[in-house]
């Protein structure tokens, strides 16, 4: 376990926060994580306070003199009491952290309490923050403190909310999945906890098929038959109703395909569940019925900006989820051929196409097009993601397979004569010796051939160093 580096606890001495130092001491033990404890105090809040509620004080205490005693005696009760209360909160950190073997830093911290941790925590270097979900002003309809909620909104780490403050032996660790870089990154995490905690690891999705359909009745009450007609109403809901029966499903269904076949990698045996209805709605319901003892959500979702600062599932869920949560920053991208294997399809037209690419490249062409169709969010490749994609490293390549030409990917477009097609341009040496480098005959009497083709296009008799590199660029391009 080499996952966290640095944990950072904000401390307040309640139920959840003791219970955080225990996950975060086995994650130390487990990783060697440096652990920091903090307690905020608010002293001049207290001073500020004291002073505001002068004017209801008894007459006797409202003697000039007397008043000025008063506060001389607040002010040093106040500062050195606060003082000592986080100190004593982070003995017991301390104490906790010597028990088992570790070196626990402890940071006693004056101001208003979420921006003194929000703005410490952002100098540190930790990539963990774990605290409570409730502090010691929960009553019985608390769902989330203050606190926790604010330095869930502004830090930029991994957050681990505690919401059991009692230690559990059952429950697995869930993550949920939308195919967004954070979800991924948030099952990597899964994977990697499982392991230190000795749990099974759960992935779960969920889509939602009925918002387009309560949107399209919405319009359908408001569209004049005029408009309906240049909308081509009916058409549209039509389509979007063959989608979203169709599609929405075996988008997410391959969402958790590909996290199956990424936990395997690691030799972990993944359980999935695909879940039909509002996202935060079916993962609340699916947390509630199946209890498990942590579930993992990406910051943000797929549907997020880079800007915000919580997804709205996961909002939700950070109110009112049953369990321990943790809120991942971290970010994963599958492996290509993982998408391609478990979400990507080829229509026939589009595999009739690349049939036409040289053999030579032709795994190299499919992989760029695989990842130009990726990048633009298809799940189906078709003859326009192709021209898209030779339009990119290809110049003319997508009229050239059109007209049937097989162009090679390494062709440039020029003026050929009779005489360039008949003659075979001569080699540099530096040329040949770099072509000498490719260690397969076969690929290399191919490449040979492919490049004189290229200058012969481009009016070159000679086979030059820049030409090899420029035909090497290309397959670097495509290869990413």
């Amino acid at each position: 376990m080499t996952m966290y580096k640095s944990i950072y606890l904000p401390l307040d001495n309640s139920a959840h926060s003791l219970r955080g130092v225990d996950l975060a001491v086995v994650l130390a033990q487990a990783g060697g994580a440096v652990l920091t404890g903090s307690h905020v105090y608010a002293a001049k809040l207290h001073d500020r306070r004291f002073r505001q509620m002068e004017g209801g004080l008894p007459e006797a205490y409202r003697k000039e003199e007397k008043l000025v005693e008063q506060r001389d005696i607040h002010d040093d009760l106040i500062t050195r009491g606060l003082q000592v209360i986080s100190d004593s909160y982070l003995d017991v950190f301390e104490a906790k952290c010597a028990a088992a073997g570790l070196a626990g830093r402890a940071v006693s911290l004056e101001g208003k309490n979420w921006q003194a941790l929000v703005k410490d925590i952002a100098a540190s270097d930790c990539d963990l923050v774990v605290m409570g979900a409730l502090g010691l002003g929960a009553v019985e309809a608390s769902q989330l403190g203050s606190v926790c909620e604010r330095v869930a909104r502004r830090v930029d780490r991994d957050l681990l909310v505690v919401r059991e403050p009692e230690a559990h032996e059952d429950g697995a660790i869930v993550v949920a999945l939308d195919g967004s870089p954070q979800s991924y990154g948030a099952l990597l995490t899964a994977i990697e906890l499982s392991r230190v905690f000795a749990r099974p690891v759960e992935a779960v999705a969920a889509f939602d098929p009925d918002f387009h359909y309560v949107a399209f009745n919405s319009i359908a009450k408001v569209l004049s038959p005029e408009a309906a007609s240049v909308f081509r109403f009916q058409e549209q809901e039509r389509l979007h109703e063959e989608i979203i029966d169709s599609g929405l499903a075996k988008i997410y269904q391959g969402h958790l395909d590909v996290a199956k076949r990424i936990a395997a990698d690691e030799g972990v045996e993944l359980k999935t569940r695909l879940l039909s209805g509002k996202a935060f709605e079916q993962l609340l319901r699916y947390a509630r019925e199946t209890k498990p003892w942590l579930m993992l959500l990406g910051r943000i979702g797929v549907h997020s900006d880079s800007d915000m600062d919580l997804g709205s599932a996961t909002e939700n869920l950070l109110r009112q989820a049953p369990c321990n949560l943790l809120l991942s920053a971290r970010l994963f991208t599958p492996p290509l051929d993982h998408i391609a294997e478990t979400t990507m399809s080829w229509t026939e037209e589009a595999e009739a196409r690349m049939t036409k690419v040289p053999e030579f490249v032709r795994a190299m062409a499919r992989k760029a097009v695989v990842r130009q169709a990726a990048e633009q969010g298809h799940t189906v490749v078709t003859s326009d993601v192709i021209d898209a994609c030779l339009a990119k490293f290809m110049p003319g390549g997508a009229a050239a397979m059109k007209s049937g030409g097989g162009k090679c990917p390494f062709a440039h477009g020029g003026a050929k004569t009779p005489a360039m097609q008949d003659a075979a341009p001569s080699w540099e040496a530096e040329a040949l010796a770099k072509l000498e480098a490719i260690g397969v005959p076969a690929v290399r009497e191919h490449a040979r051939l492919r490049i004189e083709k290229m200058a012969k296009r481009a009016g070159k008799a000679t086979v030059d160093a820049a030409l090899v590199e420029e035909a090497l660029h290309a397959v670097t391009e495509m290869l990413g």
